[in-house]
């Protein structure tokens, strides 16, 4: 599946005056990663304008999500950069067919306003986190009770891509 995904996005991303980044480490057999979109103000200081952070192990549904932040004042069309170039990370460098994240229950409007997000990148419910002896492992992974989320990551990865293209008019 490979053809430079990653590579191709930060070209078009500095391109265009962004910076486009991936921190990733390998503790116990694991991928930890962190990837960023920042902004350069001048020669010394750059502006973060968004990142995503996760890890994935061995295992085609093994891209776990944790968190994605966007900056208020982001141009737009940064969220769908984050998306697309996480989604190529993990076909290009891992095992990876498939992610899971959690949209967090904290409050009940928040929580419908994070599902439908979700949703429109490409991931549907699979189980509700609750308070049950069973959802522990997953409220220990996540930090709290939410929708299970499952995405397939060459589909989330498409639909990111062509708003990303579409927001810059990129071919």
């Amino acid at each position: 599946m490979t053809d430079f995904m990653l590579a191709k996005l930060e070209a078009e991303a500095a391109s265009l005056g962004f910076l486009l980044r991936i921190q990733v480490r390998r503790p116990l057999n694991l991928w930890a990663m962190r990837l960023v979109v920042a902004k350069h103000l001048d020669s010394n200081r750059i502006k973060l304008l968004g990142e995503m952070k996760g890890w994935a192990y061995q295992s085609k549904s093994g891209l776990q999500l944790d968190t994605m932040q966007v900056s208020s004042d982001a141009p737009s069309g940064v969220g769908h950069l984050i998306w697309a170039s996480t989604m190529a990370w993990a076909l290009e460098e891992t095992p990876c067919k498939s992610a899971r994240l959690l949209a967090i229950n904290d409050e009940e409007k928040q929580h419908s306003i994070l599902v439908r997000y979700f949703q429109k990148r490409g991931f549907s419910t699979i189980k509700e986190v609750g308070s049950s002896v069973f959802d522990l492992p997953f409220r220990m992974i996540w930090g709290g009770a939410g929708s299970l989320m499952i995405g397939n990551c060459h589909e989330v990865y498409e639909n990111s891509l062509h708003h990303w293209k579409a927001n810059y008019n990129l071919k």
